[in-house]
């Protein structure tokens, strides 16, 4: 499984980078590194049921909310969230923060930072990383492999879903 080193340069300069995937010991897994420019929320929180991801700060901070538990991770530490477990991140740092972001299973997440990347590059997205067309927002949603919170499951299932069935019906692919 292993992909090529790539990053993904956004708008305001942050870098999304595969460092490696593929298997080990533990199973599959994604590791990328995140390179932060800005002070602020870096998703909206939401939760995984298989995935589970381990965030290693190489510089600056991180402010962690797991199931409502606060925690700042300094350089050099370490946070696993685990499956079912609702999270939200920012970067707290008085700079950049340079972190590492291991994924395991993988599941879709390259994809997801390749899709929205695309999006952002296009104009497609409004100020909130949000896709503006709803059925790029089923196709978004579907890469996540997790929810949002908000929505019960369920709807998401059937609405969201619904929406990603029908861009790839239409021909929208990422």
């Amino acid at each position: 499984m292993n992909m090529r080193k790539q990053s993904l340069i956004h708008l305001d300069g942050r870098t999304v980078t595969l460092i490696d995937s593929g298997t080990d010991d533990h199973g599959q897994y994604l590791l990328v590194e995140h390179v932060i420019i800005q002070q602020g929320a870096m998703n909206g929180p939401h939760w995984h049921p298989v995935l589970q991801e381990k965030f290693t700060v190489k510089e600056g901070r991180m402010r962690f909310v797991i199931d409502g538990r606060e925690t700042i991770v300094e350089q050099g530490g370490c946070i696993t969230i685990h499956p079912n477990e609702t999270h939200q991140f920012w970067n707290v740092s008085d700079n950049r923060l340079i972190a590492l972001h291991e994924v395991r299973p993988p599941g879709q997440h390259w994809k997801m930072f390749e899709f929205i990347h695309k999006l952002e590059c296009e104009g497609k997205l409004n100020k909130k990383g949000v896709p503006l067309n709803p059925l790029w927002l089923g196709v978004a949603w579907k890469c996540i492999d997790g929810y949002i919170v908000g929505p019960p499951r369920i709807v998401q299932t059937v609405f969201l879903g619904g929406l990603a069935r029908l861009a790839e019906f239409l021909g929208y692919r990422i």
